[in-house]
């Protein structure tokens, strides 16, 4: 499950209480160049890297898909969502659209979902109280935010973040319709008939 939104839109939180209650969950850890901001642990919120470490992986072909995103990289490991899912784990990916477009290409069986705050107005105020050093730094990142949340048409769902616990629940609901849609538990369903 791949999970996009602009930043302030409560994609974090609503991925943090995703996976309190979904135990076969896990959360793939993304790959990046930028430092850590306070309370982010290394290998848990993200595998902090050096950009030559991060560009060595890119040669070698180890990520599913890597962007570059305000100055930074980012990328998801192949191997990585490979030995989880191979040992019978869900993911849940929190990826920006331009690489939640390129795991759409790679793994059409994934499940994509964009989360929008209520109104532009109250992406703002979210924006506002992170703080930023200036006018010009906010309109670039509500800028930004417009042109990601232009990507909404081509994901499978869309949950409108008004309050956290409604979002987890819609977030929760896709997750269990999608791990009974027919084609998943087909295997199950043929040796379900099978038996006589």
């Amino acid at each position: 499950m791949v999970v996009s939104a602009p930043s302030g839109a409560g994609k974090t939180s609503i991925i943090r209480e995703i996976l309190k209650i979904c135990p076969n969950m896990l959360f793939s850890v993304s790959y990046t160049t930028r430092p850590p901001r306070a309370g982010e642990e290394d290998g848990k919120d993200y595998c902090f890297v050096t950009e030559e470490a991060f560009k060595e992986r890119i040669v070698q072909e180890e990520f599913a898909e890597w962007e570059e995103y305000s100055g930074y990289l980012y990328g998801t490991s192949a191997k990585t969502m490979k030995a989880f899912l191979e040992k019978g784990f869900d993911l849940i990916l929190d990826v920006e659209p331009r690489g939640a477009c390129t795991l759409k290409k790679h793994y059409p069986g994934g499940i994509f979902v964009f989360i929008l705050p209520p109104s532009m107005n109250e992406l703002r105020k979210r924006l506002e109280r992170r703080g930023f050093d200036n006018e010009e730094e906010m309109k670039e990142r509500l800028d930004r935010a417009l042109e990601e949340m232009r990507e909404v048409s081509w994901y499978d769902y869309v949950i409108f973040n008004e309050r956290l616990e409604s979002a987890v629940d819609q977030l929760r609901s896709i997750y269990v319709a999608e791990k009974n849609r027919r084609e998943r538990v087909a295997e199950k369903i043929e040796e379900f008939l099978c038996v006589r």
